[in-house]
């Protein structure tokens, strides 16, 4: 038990020395000291690398030990320092560390000494710059006052200048001096000084007014030799007048000095507006006026505009008799007029000057400016005062909207301008005119419906126009949702145009309501020319409305609903249903074309059933007919079932009665309806319930074939088509024996095959064998039924 002890000894002492000289050099260090995970960590690396796990090695820690031991002592005469021995580098780096001391606080003491001198000579030079600042300040004030002064000077001297020139009739200097002026002011808007500024202004009115009050007198002077205004269409003279061409050179210079004179005109008309709105004469200077504000008329336009002013103020305000309410056409009328009068004049005569002078207007387009503004006050006022009369109202917005038309169309008016349209967009006007506008719509349709020829069609007589069949208030209807479409087509605001878009959408479904009360007092006799005249007005609107669904106008105007989601149109529609209108794919009218095709379905499933109601009755003697005992007939002899006669006239008759009632779509559906359906009863009362004998089946072909298709051969190249049950039956009923044989025993091994689990690999479908037989409708169960109903088979 010693050698282990002794071992035990040796390994507590191996790890004092292994964790004494840590300890020792991290006195000084908290963040190791602080750390024991650290030095335990250090202290089992050490044990696993030296000893390992091998219990062994552990005789070799005694010389572990005194190795330990020494490197111990060697660090520790390089860490300890005496007063006889000091290590270089701690020596030198505390040497460093006091010249750097010292030399700090040698700079402390000069930044104290150096920051005292320099707020004693701050405080001893505040008086200095008080003194300075309040020179300076004087000096800015005169400064001020002598600019103030020489402004106020220069103002005098252009204000010299202009009387100078107008003394020596230099009116191009004159002029100058009051761009100048006009040039001044607008520098000064951003100033202060208000007395200043409207001392200016005072005097830039004054020597405007005097300089355009001079241009203007001779400016008429000049327009009244060239017989302006023209009220009545100009007279050509071949002669030309004597002093013709002094007349042209003045008119030129006139309308020239005009043109220069238009800087300070706008300017002075500016603050003459902004006064008049209350906004304060002294603002900014504006770059460009507002978008929706339209740029001041051409100078010499406004004198020119001043005589035909006075004309319509004087015809069409007042109490004159041409002031009247109801007739807003005069005025409108009058102006057309003078515009078209005046077009050569403005195109031959101003147009050439204002290029000359390098102006970008169009005379023509400032004169038809200038006139739209007295309509546009005009229409305004009569517009407030007539929403109480629903007439004059109306045939108001009637001739305002033939003047626009007129005004774009033949006096080519720039779209991009405005005209009188805007005026009936405000919400007043505008509710107004769609309340009128339902109003008299629904007027229209009552008084359409109750017309003695509202169900009659007006091409009835023109069998190339007329397949549509469409009755006269059905197509009256459509031209009036037309004419509405024309009224607020060239309005200049989508919103607006959506809102009738929407009036119109409501008077189709209130229409769509009043034929389905008509149809249902009808529908006892839905083979009656009223209940189908329904059905062609039904087919019609829908037709129409599918139409305009795919026109450019009512596309954009579903763009337009998407991007502003207007929801009198949308009507509430998902979020898919947007999507699809936005992508083009669906239209705005689905929602109605939907209720008129259900309508349409209705009351076509309503006349094919009453049509073979009818014909039923005539197919079921015919169905009673002794097929098993009928013998076989050469083909020569062969004629019609005589039970088969009524029902074929029966059938005849409605087919002629339906093509000349029904329109050409329609009449398409119905006979084919009607063949679909005639092909079931015959097929369930005539073939199924019945035997046949080989002169039954051949009897039964030959009414089919040769009397029953040809009456729908007319309509189609192969009528057999569309009654596939019956002409299929027919096929296997006139099978050769032979043929019929193996068909039906194919057939019934195919399906005990199929009983038993399966057909054997390789064995064709019975349908194929059917299929050779001209058989691709019916199904091979049903072909067995038919089969087996014939008599013919031999030892029977």
């Amino acid at each position: 038990m010693a050698a282990p002890t002794t071992t035990v000894q040796t390994m507590n002492s191996l790890t004092d020395t292994l964790l004494k000289p840590v300890y020792e050099n991290s006195q000084g260090m908290d963040s190791v000291s602080a750390d024991s995970g650290t030095l335990q960590d250090y202290l089992l690396d050490f044990m696993e690398k030296e000893v390992g796990s091998d219990l062994k090695s552990l005789k070799n820690v005694g010389h572990l030990l005194e190795k330990l031991r020494e490197e111990n002592s060697v660090l520790e005469e390089q860490v300890l320092t005496d007063a006889s021995s000091v290590p270089p580098k701690v020596s030198a780096a505390l040497s460093a560390a006091e010249e750097a001391s010292c030399s700090v606080e040698d700079l402390l003491q000069r930044e104290a000494l150096i920051s005292k001198r320099l707020h004693q000579h701050l405080q001893d030079a505040q008086p200095w710059m008080d003194k300075l600042d309040q020179t300076l300040h004087k000096v800015n004030t005169i400064e001020r006052h002598v600019k103030y002064l020489r402004c106020l000077q220069h103002i005098e001297e252009l204000s010299a200048a202009v009387q100078q020139c107008l003394m020596t009739s230099s009116v191009w200097e004159a002029i100058r001096a009051v761009d100048s002026m006009a040039a001044l002011d607008a520098g000064l808007n951003q100033s202060g000084c208000s007395h200043l500024q409207g001392f200016l202004q005072e005097t830039l009115h004054f020597w405007h007014k005097i300089i355009k009050d001079r241009l203007t007198t001779d400016f008429e002077k000049v327009l009244i030799q060239l017989h302006w205004p023209f009220i009545a269409p100009p007279i050509q003279t071949l002669t030309p007048t004597a002093n013709g061409q002094e007349i042209s050179s003045q008119l030129e210079l006139l309308v020239s000095q005009l043109l220069a004179l238009q800087n300070s005109d706008d300017l002075i008309s500016q603050r003459a507006l902004a006064s008049c709105q209350g906004v304060p004469a002294i603002q900014p200077a504006s770059p460009a006026p507002p978008p929706s504000q339209a740029p001041p008329l051409c100078l010499p336009i406004q004198i020119m505009l001043l005589p035909l002013s006075k004309r319509f103020r004087y015809h069409f305000y007042g109490n004159r008799q041409t002031n009247t309410l109801s007739k807003p056409e005069w005025y409108l009328t009058q102006v057309l007029m003078w515009i078209g009068n005046s077009k050569t004049f403005m195109e031959e005569r101003i147009q050439p000057i204002l290029d000359r002078a390098g102006a970008t207007t169009s005379a023509m387009v400032e004169l038809c400016r200038g006139l739209l503004s007295l309509v546009q006050e005009k229409v305004a006022s009569d517009a407030s005062r007539l929403l109480y009369d629903d007439a004059l109202f109306c045939h108001l917005v009637e001739e305002v909207l033939q003047f626009e038309k007129e005004l774009r169309g033949n006096h080519s008016f720039p779209a991009v301008l405005p005209g009188l349209l805007h005026l009936l967009l405000e919400d007043a006007i505008l509710q107004k005119w769609l309340t009128v506008e339902k109003k008299m719509a629904v007027e229209k349709m009552d008084a359409m419906l109750s017309s003695e020829g509202a169900w009659s069609s007006q091409y009835k007589d023109i069998s190339d126009m007329d397949e549509l069949k469409a009755p006269d208030c059905a197509e009256t209807f459509m031209t009036l949702l037309q004419v509405i479409t024309e009224r607020y087509r060239s309005l200049p605001c989508p919103s607006a145009q959506l809102k009738f878009l929407g009036l119109q959408k409501e008077l189709v479904d209130d229409f769509r309501i009043r034929l389905t009360q008509v149809m249902k007092e009808e529908s006892r006799c839905p083979l009656g020319a009223r209940y189908c005249a329904i059905l062609n007005a039904v087919n019609y609107i829908s037709t129409i409305l599918g139409d305009w669904g795919d026109n450019v106008f009512f596309l954009q105007l579903q763009q337009a609903a998407v991007s502003l989601g207007e929801e009198g149109v949308l009507g509430g529609l998902g979020v898919l249903e947007v999507g699809r209108l936005a992508s083009l794919e669906g239209s705005l009218f689905e929602g109605l074309l939907a209720l008129l095709d259900r309508l349409k379905g209705d009351m076509m499933g309503r006349l094919l059933e009453w049509t073979m109601r009818e014909i039923t009755e005539k197919v079921r003697p015919y169905g009673q007919d002794r097929w098993l005992s009928l013998p076989p007939q050469q083909d020569q002899s062969m004629t019609l079932s005589s039970s088969a006669c009524p029902m074929m006239l029966c059938v005849r008759d409605r087919l002629l009665n339906l093509h000349q009632v029904l329109s050409f779509s329609l009449f398409q559906l119905a006979w084919q309806g009607l063949a679909e359906r005639l092909d079931n009863v015959l097929y369930q009362e005539v073939v199924l319930s019945n035997h046949f004998s080989e002169g039954g089946a051949a009897q039964l072909q030959f009414d089919m074939t040769r009397n029953l298709f040809p009456l729908f051969g007319h309509y189609c190249k192969r009528p057999e088509n569309f009654f596939k049950h019956v002409k299929e039956a027919c096929i296997l009923l006139s099978l050769n024996v032979g043929s019929a044989i193996l068909l039906r025993n194919l057939l019934k091994e195919s399906m005990e095959e199929e009983a038993r689990g399966g057909a054997a690999a390789g064995d064709p479908p019975p349908e194929s064998a059917l299929n050779e037989q001209g058989v691709y409708c019916l199904a091979p169960c049903d072909v067995l039924i038919l089969l087996n109903l014939r008599a013919s088979w031999p030892g029977q």
